[in-house]
């Protein structure tokens, strides 16, 4: 009876440390003793051990319990369980070694053994430690006891971490919670002194504070703007000009000063400990006020001097400081007067024009600027361009002489041909059926005539004269029209239209065009200048052309005439324009096409590159 008193008891102490465990609020490494203690206790463990990699492939002891007389000095249990560690690591299971004294018998069960659990992140099965405890007993039942008890009361070490994440989840909510109150209360105004001292006031209200100043950068110095609960002060009083002195030592160091430093501040904080002995003693905290990466303004809190600033406020200060950088300075920029503005707006652009940053959007600002300067003062010439077909001045027409279809076609733009040259030949096949029966009637026709003069019959005679006379009038017009179906060329020139090889016996009429000559003597073009630009153009203007074939080649002509009325083509009013060529180059032949240039005048490049848009816009707009 008095042993299961005993036992009952032990369960209840275990039970109450367990519970002591989940509401545990002390630091890590304070949890994990005292977890090692509650975990030997559950498992009647003599020592345990927290052991995690290391960075060059050791194993490291992260606690260890109870804790070593020496510090760094470990029993020798420990240095086998830093090797099981690693064996512990790759299976991520629970490991259980014998550990064998130098006394024990050879084939005698292990008197201690050493139980390894892995330890694994929350929520995932990577292991990142062990925890190695050291049990006496020879009785398995027992040592399987302490593994289970073990096993069981490893999501304690999980609790907590969860427990330590939603504390700093709750902590950073706070923070953010304060930051955007600040916020949200200085938003509620229009004008920059308003806003500046309703931040002052939240910052010594959230932050217990005794005073808070905001000073704004003008110049190259600080200008107190704002202090908590004050409406007005002189900016001659000893008080100010110390704000703004340890204002202006944040500012220059670009950091944030604390009163009274640390041992490890590698900061200045001169200016801030006259200002706490002078008006304290206090505990400072100066904030530069960022918009970009430059220091625009800085915020000075102050408070008793038992009161330090720890790290979680100087971080929530921090976040509110932040989120009100953007309003307060744009406030700054919009509440003046308009000449503050007009000459805030040119001392910043001078800045930024003079300035060491943005170099190339400078240069490329320069370069615009000169761009436009030239294209303003700066005349080139002006010429209308157009293409152009070059033609000869004597042209000949080859007409059809009867219509057909075209047998044979022997020659093609841009050939060369002789006077005579056979150029393409008519289908005869039908005119020589109508000259054979011509000819069989006028046979016909004949023998009828003598036989009716024989007869006497001079009436009949007659009729069948007349019907021969016709027949040979028809053999006449067939053999002609055989004489003129091979199509021959009238001059000494070159073929500049008439392409017919790319047909099937094309037919054609009587009279229509077949090919056209030029002759190889002087040439001219013809232009066929846009309506937009014909008013430019007057008889005797000069200009060069270049055809397609020969781009290098620039000749020079001289206006002849231009066409009275437009023509359309390809959905454009074109004017026809003749102008003569000075001298045309060996090559060109009548048909070549390139480009012409007609030069009007000298004029502003401004004008010359936009004056098709503006005419485009004034034509819409009716402006």
């Amino acid at each position: 009876m008095p042993e299961q008193v005993k036992a009952r008891e032990q369960v209840l102490t275990a039970a109450d440390l367990v519970e002591r465990l989940l509401t545990f609020d002390g630091p890590p490494q304070e949890f994990l003793r005292y977890l090692l203690a509650v975990q030997c206790r559950l498992a009647a463990a003599e020592s345990g051990a927290m052991l995690r990699p290391g960075t060059q492939g050791d194993v490291q002891v992260l606690t260890m319990f109870p804790q070593p007389e020496k510090e760094g000095e470990f029993p020798p249990w420990v240095q086998q369980a830093g090797e099981a560690t690693v064996r512990v690591l790759g299976t991520g299971k629970t490991e259980i070694f014998p550990l064998h004294d130098a006394s024990d018998l050879y084939g005698e069960d292990a008197r201690r053994y050493l139980i390894m659990l892995p330890i694994k992140y929350t929520g995932r099965a990577d292991v990142r430690g062990a925890s190695a405890f050291l049990v006496e007993t020879r009785d398995p039942r027992h040592l399987r006891g302490a593994q289970e008890r073990l096993e069981l009361s490893l999501p304690l070490l999980s609790l907590y971490e969860m427990q330590l994440m939603l504390t700093h989840r709750q902590a950073d909510m706070r923070r953010l919670r304060d930051a955007l109150e600040v916020v949200s209360a200085m938003n509620r105004h229009d004008r920059f002194t308003a806003a500046t001292l309703t931040v002052c006031n939240e910052f010594a209200a959230r932050w217990g504070a005794s005073r808070v100043s905001l000073g704004y950068l003008q110049g190259k110095s600080v200008r107190l703007r704002s202090i908590s609960h004050t409406e007005n002060f002189s900016k001659k009083m000893q008080l100010v000009q110390d704000i703004e002195q340890a204002q202006e030592e944040c500012l220059d160091q670009d950091v944030e000063i604390l009163f009274p430093a640390s041992t490890e501040a590698t900061y200045v904080s001169r200016a801030a400990g006259r200002l706490s002995e002078r008006h304290g003693p206090s505990a400072i905290c100066s904030l530069p006020l960022r918009h970009g990466d430059d220091v625009k303004a800085v915020l000075t809190i102050e408070r008793p001097r038992e009161k330090e600033f720890q790290p979680e406020e100087i971080e929530s200060m921090r976040l509110a400081a932040d989120l009100a950088t953007a309003r307060l300075i744009n406030l700054h920029e919009q509440d003046r007067w308009i000449g503050g503005k007009v000459a805030f707006s040119i001392r910043k652009g001078a800045g930024q024009l003079v300035g060491p940053k943005h170099t190339w959007a400078k240069l490329l600002a320069i370069g615009i600027l000169f761009l436009g300067i030239f294209l303003i003062f700066a005349k080139g010439d002006y010429t209308v361009e157009s293409p152009f077909v070059l033609e000869d001045k004597a042209e000949y027409r080859v007409p059809a002489p009867f219509e057909g279809q075209l047998e044979e076609v022997m020659v093609e733009p841009p050939d060369v041909v002789k006077a005579g040259q056979p150029l393409a030949r008519l289908a005869t096949d039908e005119l020589q059926d109508q000259l054979d029966s011509a000819e069989a009637e006028l046979v016909t026709k004949e023998k009828a005539k003598a036989q009716s003069q024989s007869e006497g019959k001079l009436a009949e005679a007659q009729i069948a004269e007349a019907q021969a006379a016709q027949a040979r009038a028809k053999i006449d017009l067939y053999k002609g029209r055989l004489e003129r179906a091979v199509l021959r060329s009238p001059i000494d020139g070159v073929v500049i239209a008439g392409d017919w090889k790319r047909q099937n016996r094309p037919p054609v009429k009587l009279g229509d065009p077949v090919f056209e000559i030029g002759s190889t003597g002087k040439l001219r073009a013809e232009l066929a200048v846009d309506e937009k630009d014909i008013h430019e153009l007057h008889v005797n203007q000069e200009g060069k052309l270049a055809t397609v074939g020969r781009p290098e080649e620039k000749v020079g002509f001289k206006v002849e005439t231009i066409a009275g009325a437009a023509e359309s083509s390809n959905g454009k009013n074109i004017f026809k324009v003749r102008v003569d060529l000075d001298k045309a180059p060996a090559g060109m032949r009548p048909g070549m096409a390139g480009v012409a240039h007609v030069s009007v005048e000298r004029r502003r490049y401004a004008w010359i590159w936009t004056h098709k848009a503006i005419d485009w816009v004034r034509l819409k707009l009716w402006i």
